[in-house]
């Protein structure tokens, strides 16, 4: 059964704890609508946390936090960097945890997720809500920043021998930032792998359309699994991505978006995540091996 209590974490004070004694979530109600603590009990989170930014609430520019947040794209050095800084309003019922965060003064939009523990996976859904007197357009993008020190995978498309298949199958975006020789990056047959180093001088970001609905996170002996809905008609923002990883030598981002939807004043868009946790050991450094290890999770 899950269970909810006030604690402290890294500084801020009230912050909500969700555990159902294997794993756990904290989630502060200083400042805006974060998760920045899941993994199993008693071990380490598989968030990073801004250790620069820990403890303080207010103000009116956009702080770093880190773990698990949702923003709404295309990204906007403006709209997309709007501050997050205030308290949210909460509710457990027993059921459903649900966080709401004030409406942004800069884009009039308001951020609000509703979290439904079960036995096995926890399911986020996320929403935005347009609090404007006009219509905007724009898509949802759950962002989850992890802990230095492990590999994103991303599924590849299934394979198909020419000339059975003519047309391409997927999208992959690159930003002007990345360079597709940086050997954090791997392309293999079944598996796109994202590694994070410590050591990288520069960030990089790929983009992908991504049918098969999941990415993860290997990290020590977990596997931290998000899976989540695609829409074959649908656009998407980004050259038509529902799948981004972002890294630098602090921290990996797993990112998913939505369809780029028009939203009608007081209109609501929800974007749905499904996390699991996996202990599946040490990651091999085959790439063989570690498509083997995942058929225990898939």
């Amino acid at each position: 059964m899950w269970q909810i209590d006030l604690t402290e974490y890294r500084g801020w004070r009230d912050s909500l704890r969700l555990t159902n004694g294997v794993w756990e979530l904290v989630i502060p109600t200083q400042l805006g609508r974060r998760i920045l603590h899941f993994g199993f009990v008693g071990a380490a989170t598989l968030c990073w946390v801004n250790p620069g930014v820990a403890g303080p609430v207010g103000g009116d520019r956009w702080r770093a936090y880190g773990g698990h947040r949702l923003w709404h794209a295309p990204e906007h050095p403006t709209r997309t960097y709007a501050p997050d800084n205030a308290p949210i309003e909460w509710d457990w019922n027993g059921e459903r945890l649900l966080l709401r965060q004030p409406t942004e003064t800069l884009t009039g939009i308001q951020k609000a997720a509703a979290i439904y523990p079960t036995e096995r996976e926890i399911i986020v859904r996320h929403q935005l809500i347009n609090r404007n007197l006009w219509s905007v357009r724009l898509a949802a993008w759950a962002l989850s920043v992890m802990a230095s020190g492990g590999v994103a995978l991303i599924p590849q498309e299934p394979y198909q021998p020419h000339p059975d298949a003519l047309l391409p199958v997927r999208t992959l975006a690159l930003w002007a930032y990345t360079d597709l020789s940086d050997p954090r990056l791997h392309f293999g047959r079944r598996l796109i792998q994202v590694r994070q180093d410590a050591d990288a001088s520069q960030p990089l970001k790929i983009g992908v359309s991504n049918t098969l609905g999941w990415m993860a996170y290997w990290h020590g002996e977990t596997l931290f699994v998000k899976r989540y809905a695609h829409q074959a008609d649908a656009q998407y923002p980004d050259l038509g991505c529902n799948t981004e990883v972002f890294t630098n030598a602090d921290m990996l981002e797993l990112e998913t978006l939505s369809p780029l939807t028009e939203l009608p004043p007081e209109g609501a868009l929800e974007h749905t995540e499904r996390w699991s946790l996996h202990r599946v050991g040490e990651r091999p450094d085959d790439a063989t091996r570690i498509e083997t290890a995942l058929q225990q999770v898939f």
